[in-house]
């Protein structure tokens, strides 16, 4: 599965910010990251902050897209449709 985010690296803190919406309608993941966007160090505290939040291991989580940009893609590997149901209370939780 992929998922799309923005990533704000250098934050007052690490944690999820909700969604946004880009202006073709694509659906993102607003991020916040206190590491630099350096060496890597951005890319890695996203990915163990989402594999925290999403309860799966930093290993099935990879940057497929934009590693050295603000917006990035990522993919969870995984069963699919066990991933969506997942993630998909994971964001109704969130929401309230």
């Amino acid at each position: 599965m992929r998922a799309a985010l923005r990533v704000t690296p250098g934050a007052r803190r690490t944690a999820v910010d909700g969604t946004g919406l880009e202006s073709g309608g694509r659906k993102f993941l607003k991020v916040s990251v206190t590491a630099a966007p350096e060496g890597g160090k951005a890319n890695a505290a996203v990915v163990k902050l989402l594999a925290k939040e999403w309860r799966v291991a930093k290993s099935r989580i990879t940057v497929v897209s934009g590693a050295t940009g603000r917006r990035k893609t990522l993919h969870v590997a995984g069963e699919p449709k066990a991933l969506l149901t997942a993630l998909r209370a994971w964001l109704e939780n969130r929401d309230g």
